[in-house]
């Protein structure tokens, strides 16, 4: 048989198959309708979006406390005490140093935040002691802040990274003195009522519009020393929190949205 011959009546055998099996549907079989997704305004000239929860307006700290945690330990500063940072006239806000890590009064499960940073523009320091702050979803899983330009320090403690569980992809920082932005999207883990993981919560992080975190997995909690745990042998509150690592370290336009 002619080759050719034989390739169009294989063709034509796909095309009557084809139509045969679309002739049962119609293009609305496959068109969903409803539920219509929600309008929102996006916002624009760096303003959050219409459905943000704003959590620093750059004029207070009203819906800020101090945390028991500071930089060198633990210490209970007082239960709800408010936090004491520094309002600058630009309308962001510095660690005042020793003052205590701040976390809001509420509490979060899965979001998408963004949170604007700046490292000093006078370099004191190196590594892990240059601009270093952090911020940490739910209170135990740190998403590291860096003055990471020209500044060598283990990969997994750098800027963008999920400190000591992963390196970010690539390094997006700008110098020291200029404002960063960080849009990190968190899917919180879930654990049942004995601290077993039921679901692994998992973080996608944007360093200046640049992805440097692709929807890993989190292992376990933030730890310092030692690997992550993965049980919950306590629950602490579901607060965001932003660490005071003694440096000067500067924040403004914080906001997120629930997913």
């Amino acid at each position: 048989m002619n080759h050719c011959f034989l390739k169009n009546i294989i063709l034509i055998f796909c095309l009557v198959s084809f139509i045969k099996i679309n002739s049962q549907y119609k293009p609305e079989d496959t068109e969903i309708w409803d539920p219509e997704p929600m309008i929102i305004n996006p916002g624009i000239n760096n303003q959050p979006p219409s459905d943000a929860i704003v959590l620093f307006n750059g004029k207070d700290l009203s819906k800020w406390k101090t945390s028991s945690r500071i930089f060198k330990g633990w210490r209970i500063l007082g239960k709800n005490k408010p936090a004491q940072w520094t309002i600058n006239n630009d309308g962001s806000m510095t660690v005042l140093p020793g003052k205590g890590t701040i976390e809001t009064k509420d509490e979060h499960g899965s979001i998408q935040l963004h949170i604007e940073w700046k490292t000093p523009e006078k370099i004191v320091s190196s590594g892990q002691g240059r601009g270093n702050s952090g911020i940490y979803f739910q209170s135990r899983y740190e998403i590291q802040v860096l003055d990471s330009y020209n500044n060598r320090t283990y990969s997994n403690g750098q800027a963008g990274s999920l400190y000591k569980q992963y390196a970010p992809l690539v390094n997006a920082s700008r110098p020291p003195g200029q404002w960063q932005e960080y849009d990190i999207i968190f899917m919180e883990p879930l654990y049942d009522n004995n601290g077993e993981k039921i679901r692994s919560g998992r973080l996608t992080v944007f360093h200046n519009g640049i992805l440097v975190q692709n929807n890993i997995e989190i292992i376990g909690t933030t730890e310092y020393i030692g690997p992550p745990k993965t049980k919950m042998t306590d629950f602490p509150k579901k607060t965001l929190k932003i660490q005071d690592h003694g440096n000067l370290v500067s924040y403004r336009n914080i906001w997120y949205r629930k997913l």
